[in-house]
C-alpha cells in the first residue's frame, strides 16, 4: 500500500479510538508525512476563522512555527489568501512576491531560509475551518505528481483535525471560534477586546489598530497584547 494510504488508514483508525487519539499528535504525524512525501522542508496545520482567529495546531519545526507567527502577527500572507479563496497558493519564488501580494510578510519571510510557499485550505464538511502551510528553502514549483500528493495530504489533514472538534474544541461545528486550552494568540484576543471597548470600534479594526502598533514599534504582536493586558500600556485614545 501507498504511503499516502497506510497515512490515511492510520489517521482513521486512531479517530475511530476515541477523543484518546484524535488530536495534536495525529495532526502531527500528517505535518511530518507531508514533510517526507513532498519536496518541502516544514509543515504546519493552523486553524482559523478570518484574520483576526488564527491558532497553530502543529508545526513541524522552527522555521514554520516562524511563518505561522509572521502571518497572525501581520494579518496578511499565502495561509489567508487560500482561506479567502479556498484554493491553493503555490508560491515557487517568494523573492518574486516581493512588490505584489503581501509585501510585508514576503520582505520580513525572506530573513528566514524560505525560498517557495505552498498554502492548502482545509475544510471539514462544507465548512473551511483551516489551512496546511509548507515551505521549502530552494525556489521551484511542485511539478503535477506533487501537486497530486499534495492535496490528498491536505484532504487527511483536514480528515485528521476533525478529531480535535471532539477534544481541544478550538472549532464549533459551524467553524465559529472557540476559546478553547492552549491557545497561543489568547492574550491578542483578550487585548483585542479591550480596544474594542476602549475605542468603541469594530474587532477587525482593533486587532488592526493593534497590529499596527507594533509594526510601528518593531514589537512582537503577543508582545505588546501582553503589556496591553497587564496594564503595562495605557489604554491612550491617542495611541491608538
Amino acid at each position: 500500500m501507498a504511503e499516502i494510504e497506510v497515512l490515511r488508514e492510520s489517521v482513521l483508525a486512531e479517530l475511530a479510538g476515541g477523543p484518546s487519539g484524535s488530536g495534536v499528535d495525529v495532526v502531527g504525524r500528517v505535518c511530518r508525512a507531508c514533510v517526507r512525501l513532498l519536496p518541502v522542508d516544514g509543515a504546519a496545520v493552523s486553524v482559523m476563522a478570518d484574520a483576526g482567529h488564527r491558532e497553530a495546531v502543529y508545526t513541524s519545526d522552527a522555521v514554520s512555527a516562524a511563518l505561522a507567527e509572521l502571518q497572525f502577527a501581520l494579518g496578511e500572507g499565502p495561509c489567508f489568501e487560500a482561506f479567502a479563496h479556498g484554493g491553493p497558493v503555490l508560491v515557487a519564488d517568494l523573492g518574486a512576491r516581493l512588490t505584489t501580494a503581501w509585501p510585508v510578510f514576503a520582505a520580513q519571510a525572506a530573513e528566514y531560509p524560505v525560498a517557495a510557499l505552498f498554502t492548502f485550505p482545509l475544510q471539514i464538511g462544507v465548512v473551511r475551518v483551516a489551512t496546511l502551510d509548507t515551505y521549502r528553502a530552494t525556489p521551484g514549483s511542485l511539478a503535477g505528481d506533487e501537486l497530486a500528493i499534495a492535496l490528498q495530504v491536505a484532504d487527511i489533514a483536514a480528515l485528521a483535525l476533525s478529531g480535535l472538534l471532539g477534544g481541544d474544541r478550538w472549532l464549533d461545528g459551524d467553524g465559529r471560534w472557540m476559546e478553547g486550552a492552549g491557545m497561543r494568540h489568547r492574550v491578542v484576543h483578550q487585548a483585542t477586546g479591550m480596544l474594542i471597548a476602549h475605542l468603541d470600534v469594530p474587532a477587525a479594526e482593533a486587532l488592526a489598530r493593534l497590529r499596527a502598533y507594533a509594526f510601528g514599534h518593531d514589537r512582537a504582536l503577543r508582545d505588546v497584547a501582553a503589556d496591553l493586558v497587564a496594564g503595562r500600556l495605557e489604554l491612550d485614545r491617542g495611541a491608538w
